[in-house]
């Protein structure tokens, strides 16, 4: 647990870094490629979280690079591949097909029958599904289901008409739901109506009960959240439940629509976490998001603009080494298809009151529980407000000759930073803009690439990286050079780069080749260099030295036909020469693979006229290793 919390502390530092220059008036939709986190030493598991049934909707913000960042961050630092799953089509058993668990975080858009049978097909075939609910009338998009409706498969007081109240375009919007006792039918258990508050879940079976899962776990929080009723023993089990004593007055959440505690507590009130088996694979389930999120929302609340507030549950308690736990039981596979094959003592089946079954239940408040903003339709994303995920904030491009990518003609691959440099045109003169974004993807959407922070550092994920603040000139021309890396497992030859000015405001797209680098002597610099005399990195690469080495005479400059020198390169003091011409690249140290490479800063002469010049490195003088020629923008 200690390894969790260190690293999700790492990790959060290094989201504060990414987002610090982020313009929060912009946010993704379902046609941005989804976010990718990638672990240093892969265990060959894939996560897959889904984010695609109103995960952020509300105040809610259950996405792997928002506030479900610690519980995701934890996964890669155990050496999960995690994903987010976001698409405005139906999920189809495609969809989970390369994964091993498949996370759904609070959904609050119904299910259709046809992804509930891709869900329950993929568990079938050997995959784990984990259900993370919250309390009943939890409604947060306001469209009349909240999450335990949505994963049982039918609504409270309306199991003969999934579409009750609604109007024409919501029924439209519903269309493919069916009611059905769905998640009892296919998984053994029934997410409760109940919500309980004040209190902590201290009641835990033991490890041999648990397959190990509850091995030093002794508390989870628990903050308004439901509890579970196992209706299959052979299927499902309880492995933590909160304590016996409980009631009403003292425990149910403040704004229960009714009792809110229904059992007092104890085995009767049913599991607050639970594990299940279904054929080839698994399944897990906890009453509440509570224990899973963290205070890093990353987007806006799409009914009114607001900026949401999340909170630290994912470090309280024995909340995350329970959860990633879960997560491990659930990538691992099993060949026994129910839990009479196993050691582990089958539960009761939980006791149920009238008002949980299916055509007994009863709307107990007129739903939803209050009126939505004007004008916000939850089926409707032109409605949502500008900075909430899946807002329509696109906008036409702008002419592409406005805007340039400027990348070396090869990008490395094997993780070696590269300099890309960002052009922008026709701005007002001296004006500042400050949500440029920039990003390498594979055909499919998939983002293998990371910009460097101003203070060297770089982001733990793979996605769209800002590149800072840039400044137009009088002309009304910002020009910015960033570094730039790929994924070192990326084996692709071909990529895009995208830049854009907020989200879904693409205003170039381009295709890049990749390849390793195998020359002796390598410098990487944008296709052309800006001479306006702004400082400006470039890569140096040398391969084939004696692993551990060092190479301390290494020079370099840009010089124009005839061999005028017109550049100079920044000290390791951060100064630089008051001449022009070769500058020393300090000391460059090989690797165990007999690479080295440094970022240098050089700056142009910029009273210089030429469009052309001659770039040389060379090894001590005379020693010429490599000379490149280069345009002059």
């Amino acid at each position: 647990m200690k390894r969790i919390l260190l690293r999700s502390i790492i990790a959060f530092i290094a989201f504060l870094a990414l987002v610090a220059n982020m313009d929060t008036s912009f946010a993704e939709n379902s046609s941005d490629p989804a976010p990718v986190l990638v672990p240093t030493t892969p265990n060959g598991k894939k996560v897959l979280f889904d984010n695609s049934h109103g995960q952020t909707a509300g105040q809610s913000d259950w996405v792997i690079n928002g506030a479900f960042s610690d519980f995701a961050n934890a996964l890669v630092a155990e050496d999960y591949y995690v994903k987010e799953h976001r698409s405005a089509n139906p999920l189809t058993l495609q969809d989970l097909q390369g994964y091993d668990v498949f996370v759904i975080p609070e959904a609050q858009i119904p299910f259709k029958k046809s992804e509930q049978e891709a869900i329950a097909t993929f568990a079938e075939q050997g995959g784990g599904v984990f259900f993370i609910a919250d309390h009943y009338n939890a409604d947060r998009n306001l469209n009349r289901w909240d999450s335990n409706e949505v994963m049982n498969g039918w609504r409270r007081g309306a199991f003969n008409n999934p579409t009750k109240g609604m109007s024409q375009d919501e029924i439209a919007a519903m269309a493919g739901v069916e009611s059905s006792d769905w998640l009892s039918e296919e998984f053994g258990v029934r997410f409760r109506f109940n919500a309980v508050d004040n209190t902590v879940a201290n009641m835990i079976v033991p490890a041999t009960e648990s397959f190990g899962i509850t091995t030093g776990i002794n508390e989870v929080s628990i903050h308004a959240g439901s509890t579970l009723a196992i209706t299959n023993p052979s299927l499902a089990k309880g492995i933590v439940y909160l304590p016996n004593g409980l009631t009403s007055a003292a425990n149910k959440w403040n704004s229960a629509v009714d009792q809110g505690v229904y059992f007092g507590g104890g085995i009767n009130e049913g599991p607050f976490v639970a594990i299940g088996k279904k054929a080839l694979g698994k399944s897990a389930f906890i009453g509440d998001s509570s224990p899973v999120e963290d205070d890093t929302p990353k987007y806006l609340n799409e009914e009114n603009g607001s900026t949401k507030r999340t909170y630290s549950g994912f470090t309280e308690k024995d909340n995350g080494e329970l959860l990633v736990k879960v997560v491990d039981w659930l990538a691992q596979k099993e060949v026994y298809t129910d839990f009479t094959s196993t050691s582990i003592t089958l539960d009761q089946t939980s006791p149920i009151l009238p008002l949980e079954t299916t055509e007994l239940s009863t709307e107990t408040q007129a739903e939803p529980w209050r009126a939505p903003a004007a004008n916000y339709k939850w089926y409707d994303t032109s409605t949502f407000k500008k900075g909430s995920y899946g807002a329509n904030t696109n906008t036409p491009p702008l002419p592409s000759a406005q805007y340039s990518v400027n990348t070396p003609s090869t990008i490395p691959l094997e993780g070696i930073p590269f300099p890309v440099e960002i052009v922008l045109n026709k701005l007002t003169p001296n004006s500042q803009v400050t949500n440029a974004q920039v990003q390498v993807y594979l055909p499919g959407g998939q983002s293998i690439s990371q910009v460097q922070a101003t203070d060297g550092t770089w982001p733990t994920n793979y996605g769209y990286g800002s590149t800072g603040t840039l400044t137009a000139d009088s002309n009304g021309q910002a020009r910015k050079t960033i570094m730039m890396r790929l994924n070192p497992s990326t084996t692709a030859n071909e990529a895009t780069i995208r830049l854009r000015l907020g989200s879904g405001n693409n205003v170039v797209t381009k295709t890049v080749s990749l390849s390793a680098l195998t020359d002796p002597y390598i410098v990487l610099t944008p296709k052309s260099l800006s001479k306006n005399g702004d400082p400006f990195p470039i890569q140096v690469v040398l391969n084939g030295l004696t692993p551990n080495s060092q190479v301390l005479n290494g020079q370099i400059q840009v010089y124009l036909a005839g061999g005028q020198s017109i550049s100079k390169v920044q000290g390791t003091d951060g100064s630089w020469p008051a001449n022009f011409g070769y500058g020393d690249i300090g000391a460059l140290t090989a690797d165990e693979n007999g690479r080295a490479t440094k970022t240098i800063y050089l700056r142009l002469n910029s009273s210089v006229s030429s469009t052309t010049a001659n770039l040389r490195l060379r090894l001590g003088s005379g020693n010429n290793v490599l000379t490149n020629t280069v345009d002059l923008d």
